[in-house]
């Protein structure tokens, strides 16, 4: 392995030892390069590792010889493409993905990340900003203010970034002329004004040519300010803010190496503690004192944000992962209805009314979304982030919007705390992050409406009945029978003495659903109030029996999560579209492929069969009465 090209340093030859240990003790900076398309991030990113010297030396010799090859800078090193590390990436000139790079000074320690561009990978920018202290926004000198200058600075001023560098890149193109550099500081002071952005550091650079990076530059006389890594190396970080709040530490692990020993363990987020602080465990409550705190180099007389330590209590109290360790005379809230920002980062659209894990912290929850109060337009005119009505978010869309979790979770308005006001939501059928977002409050109506307890239980009414509780959930394409076997269902179960309730598709958008089409987010909304009044159903001791089409998984396995375990029973009624489209009973699919009918489940709209199913009916070797004896012969064996 090659040696670094460090700059020779007498406490380097004198005492290695010493050297690493004042390396180790610098301070972190986390900060993003953002912007619009060819503003020159990966190049100022490329020089910031050149002059600090954190290059290998065949790493400079491949720089050298891509430069030629790939680069943009004639027979010059390209800088960018000691970043732009994707094929893609290098053939087109733009940064796709978000470049982690590690440099370091004498006096601080760096991560940068290198965000994309482009508007279709915001998603990906918001990514690299979710952790950083800074942002450097460049402009180029030649173009001004841009659309996505706008977006990203939007962006970056929601994830709550409050040092912002204003980098008025490519000054050499621009003859370093200090006009065009005054005009592009105003424009952009009046614009930043309009979305509350209310302090940026502007300075003219070069990140090709090295003007104002690592030093003054002699071809800018009339700036005054510091340079880049200056002002990089001297800023405070959000840490050291952090420091000065209430203690808060989310529980990642109990760490139980032993009987004799028992402590939390997790990353310190705001505040300070030390041995005998009184702490409160949430959501339980409880509170206790500590009286250890544990690292793998010995205990601690105190502890601040950003380390991670081990915490030992005084008491036996109850305390797991997704718990929140808390000073006890200012702990944060609990609640399970929100607003929220939400930035949209998948490819389909949001559906409301769909149900997603919300992770927040260590905390994984059930949440579900409303349709959004308003989208915020962030490509207007004048920048400000006017609203624009919307019933949905599609990808890298910014929303603001209610949403409510399955029970409380502890947390903290983003805007003071980024770690328990911060959150993202991950699909529960492919497990891909769909959404990052940040909570504003938790809603009034939420401290207003309170479980009431009752003394007949479920037990007791499905007692009376002698009879489980169940959901016969019945699903498959229009036309496939699923009407026609769940009333066979029903009047055999009768006959039985069985006491039961059919809920049928089209019988419910008479009433309690005549309000919905047939849009992706209505059929959501459908499933989700017919699975509500299953559960008070199943509540009341009966056998619920339901028909409809429901095409998506993640809504049948919503209301399966509602039901106790055991008591959802997915029917598949199995029919091939030609053999459902044959029968057409109703004409659906006549109209449906004349056009007259949109969102039609099978042609225009999809359906996702179930993969796992309790029961699968295969209609093609199947009678209806047969179906219907095998459907109840699992219910009741």
């Amino acid at each position: 392995m090659t040696d670094p090209i460090y700059k020779t340093d007498a406490l380097i030859a004198q005492d290695i030892d010493q050297y690493l240990k004042v390396h180790e003790h610098k301070t972190m900076l986390r900060f993003i390069t953002c912007g619009s398309v060819d503003d020159g991030k990966s190049t100022l990113i490329g020089r910031l590792l050149y002059d600090s010297k954190m290059i290998f030396e065949d790493q400079l010799a491949a720089l050298e010889a891509d430069s030629k090859k790939v680069g943009t800078q004639g027979q010059e090193i390209d800088f960018a493409l000691l970043v732009d590390g994707l094929a893609a990436e290098r053939e087109q000139g733009i940064t796709i993905d978000v470049a982690y790079r590690f440099f370091a000074t004498e006096k601080r320690k760096f991560i940068v990340a290198d965000t994309p561009g482009h508007e279709q990978y915001t998603r990906n920018m918001v990514t690299g900003a979710s952790t950083a202290d800074l942002a450097v926004i460049l402009i180029d000198a030649r173009k001004g203010i841009l659309t996505q200058t706008r977006r990203h600075s939007y962006l970056t001023h929601l994830i709550g970034i409050r040092n912002i560098v204003l980098a008025v890149n490519k000054m050499d193109l621009v003859g370093y002329d200090q006009a065009v550099f005054d005009k592009i500081v105003a424009d952009y002071a009046a614009f930043a004004r309009s979305i509350g952005i209310t302090a940026f550091t502007p300075m003219p650079i070069s990140g090709f040519k090295g003007d104002n990076i690592t030093g003054p530059s002699a071809n800018t006389p009339w700036y005054k300010g510091p340079a880049l890594i200056e002002h990089l190396e001297t800023v405070e970080v959000n840490s050291a803010a952090d420091a000065d709040k209430p203690f808060r530490m989310a529980v990642q692990w109990v760490n139980r190496p032993n009987l004799d020993f028992r402590g939390f363990s997790g990353q310190i987020a705001t505040g300070s503690v030390k041995p005998g602080d009184a702490i409160r465990v949430l959501p339980s409550g409880k509170t206790s004192t500590i009286t250890r705190i544990v690292t793998l180099n010995g205990d601690l007389d105190e502890a601040v944000a950003g380390q991670s330590v081990t915490l030992c209590f005084a008491d036996e109290v109850d305390c797991s992962r997704g718990d929140v360790i808390a000073a006890s005379d200012n702990p944060p809230q609990a609640a399970d209805q929100f607003e929220a920002t939400i930035v949209w980062m998948a490819d389909e659209e949001m559906l409301p009314g769909r149900s997603y894990w919300l992770k927040i912290g260590t905390q994984m929850v059930t949440a579900t979304i409303q349709q959004p109060k308003y989208q915020v337009n962030v490509n207007d005119a004048g920048g400000s982030g006017s609203h624009l009505a919307a019933k949905t978010l599609e990808l890298n869309a910014i929303g603001v919007a209610n949403l409510s979790t399955d029970k409380q979770i502890v947390f903290e308005p983003y805007a003071t705390n980024r770690t328990l006001g911060g959150f993202i939501l991950i699909d529960k059928l492919t497990n891909a992050t769909v959404a990052a977002g940040m909570l504003h409050f938790s809603l009034r109506r939420a401290q207003n409406v309170h479980w009431q307890a009752t003394d007949i239980s479920r037990d007791f009414h499905a007692g009376l009945k002698n009879q489980k509780p169940a959901v016969l959930w019945f699903t498959g394409l229009s036309g496939a029978g699923k009407s026609t076997i769940a009333n066979l269902v029903e009047k055999k179960l009768a006959r039985m003495n069985r006491h039961t309730f059919l809920l049928d598709g089209d019988n419910v958008r008479h009433g309690l659903n005549k309000d919905l089409g047939f849009t992706d987010a209505d059929r959501v909304e459908n499933i989700r109030r017919v699975g509500e009044v299953a559960k008070l159903m199943t509540d009341a001791g009966l056998i619920v029996i339901t028909a409809f089409i429901s095409p998506f998984r993640a809504e049948r396995d919503m209301v399966r999560q509602m039901m106790q375990p055991g008591e959802f029973i997915e029917v598949h009624i199995d029919t091939t579209l030609a053999d459902a489209e044959a029968r057409d009973v109703k004409g659906l699919y006549k109209k449906a492929r004349s056009g007259q009918l949109k969102n039609f489940t099978g042609i225009d709209s999809p359906y996702e069969a179930p993969e796992d199913p309790e029961i699968r009916v295969d209609t093609a070797v199947m009678t209806a009465e047969q179906a219907a004896d095998a459907i109840i012969a699992r219910l009741i064996p």
